[in-house]
């Protein structure tokens, strides 16, 4: 089974910047569409942005324009620069493939106003 590993998270004033990293193990990595979720507390994870093999992408409206995902196949990474953020991104965020597998342990990312 491949594992994802999250980094990156942290504590960050509104406006300010992250870079999310997700490392997979595996060699199905290239092969699969990968996305970032996150689930703020009390609400449902949510996909906020996607990326397939072969590099499309697509964000949610509520980041779209502030966050970007890429990916290195030939490292097995995944990121997320998430750019001007707001107390409203403050979630615990995951890295998965499309459609999601089993669950890692995430990485917080606080958003203080």
């Amino acid at each position: 089974q491949a594992q994802l590993v999250e980094s990156g998270g942290g504590l960050v004033q509104a406006g300010g910047s992250l870079r999310l990293s997700c490392a997979a193990s595996g060699s199905i990595f290239k092969l699969y569409s990968m996305g970032w979720y996150r689930q703020a507390p009390g609400k449902q994870r949510e996909l906020v942005a996607s990326i397939t093999s072969g590099g499309n992408i697509d964000y949610a409206d509520s980041v779209k324009g502030r966050f970007t995902i890429s990916r290195d196949n030939s490292k097995n990474t995944v990121d997320l620069q998430m750019n001007s953020l707001k107390p409203e991104d403050t979630a615990v965020y995951y890295c998965n493939y499309l459609p999601a597998r089993s669950w890692g342990q995430g990485t917080q990312v606080t958003v203080s106003s």
